[in-house]
């Protein structure tokens, strides 16, 4: 038996002649358009890079594809940055060409709507347990999947105000630049091991344990390094407790004292002027001596060369010397004669 059935219409897409016949699209920027214009609403929330990987549409085919419904107004697209720094992409596709100024209206308008309403509870309206509920000290380390890396202020939802910080918790409030430094280190273990979270409370109290090691000359990569290895193998119960152990009992030794340097030598004082003794009572002059000397440089130099030309006077008064020939000469004779 033979037997032929037409597919529900849920199973087709109509298709624009206007999409069909575009003379600049590429056949697999029009199947992308066709394909995405025929999903239900669940698919609505996935990428355009995920629809066409579905197809088989990767690389340098997709963002040829994509550069095209982009130029020519069926693919628009904005980037922008959320509330806790992240970058979002939201992209609209439409099966008609829109420009940048309606295709903003159109996402405007889309998330402008007003909210739908909830559906309500199953089952009657019961009275208010009371108990059965840890108090919110106990289960704190547990119940912050994802920790602030600071202490944030409380926001009153409504319009209150925000309650203002306490005093002295602000960030390194008369606090040495060794406690600061120390506490920086304490507040960042969250981030490395989560067991280790400690409040700014907490932080402060074992900052100037900290400091004490930042003195010894440890770095803080170094004093990070030592709180979060060899963690006890069934975790940590209380992280201010466990930190505070290993701070005091695995504290470096002291370092050792620097000798003082030696104090500078003292310029000797400047000496009072005296007469020097070589120039006589006719033109006598003074001079400031340097050590024990009782002449004054120019007299000295004056005295030196006297003795030079003095000298230098006697050598010339000698008789020059024989010539050699002359001296063995006199030598022989005075050997024959004896």
């Amino acid at each position: 038996m033979l037997r032929h059935a037409i597919a529900p219409s849920r199973r087709f897409t109509k298709a624009s002649h206007d999409v069909v016949r575009h003379a600049r699209l590429t056949s697999d920027a029009k199947i992308l358009l066709l394909a995405v214009q025929g999903l239900p609403e669940e698919c609505a929330s996935q990428p355009l890079s995920e629809h066409a990987r579905k197809l088989g549409i990767t690389g340098r085919a997709y963002q040829k594809s994509k550069e095209l419904l982009v130029a020519h107004g069926y693919v628009h697209e904005w980037r922008e940055q959320g509330e806790r720094g992240r970058w979002v992409t939201e992209q609209l596709l439409s099966n008609v060409p829109l420009t940048p100024e309606a295709a903003a209206v159109l996402r405007q308008g889309r998330s402008e709507e007003p909210p739908s309403v909830p559906k309500p509870t199953v089952g009657a309206p019961a009275a208010r347990v009371a108990g059965h509920q840890l108090p919110v000290d106990e289960e704190q380390e547990k119940n912050y999947p994802h920790p602030p890396s600071e202490a944030e202020a409380e926001v009153v939802v409504g319009g209150g105000a925000e309650p203002a910080p306490e005093a002295g918790l602000g960030p390194e409030a008369g606090l040495s630049p060794e406690a600061a430094e120390g506490e920086r280190v304490l507040l960042s273990l969250r981030h490395v091991r989560r067991e280790l979270y400690l409040g700014v409370k907490e932080a402060r109290g074992l900052a100037e344990l900290a400091a004490r090691w930042l003195l010894r000359g440890v770095s803080a990569g170094e004093l990070r390094r030592v709180l979060t290895s060899e963690l006890p193998c069934d975790g940590v119960r209380s992280a201010v407790g466990f930190l505070r152990y290993r701070l005091m009992h695995k504290m470096p030794p002291e370092l050792p004292v620097e000798a003082a340097p030696p104090p500078a030598e003292t310029r000797p004082g400047v000496r009072e002027l005296i007469t020097c003794t070589a120039s006589g009572e006719e033109e006598p002059h003074v001079f400031r001596p340097v050590t024990d000397e009782t002449e004054c440089g120019p007299c000295r130099r004056q005295a030196a060369w006297q003795l030079w030309e003095r000298q230098r006077a006697l050598t010339e008064a000698e008789p020059d010397p024989l010539p050699w020939r002359e001296r063995f000469t006199r030598l022989g004779v005075s050997g024959s004669e004896e």
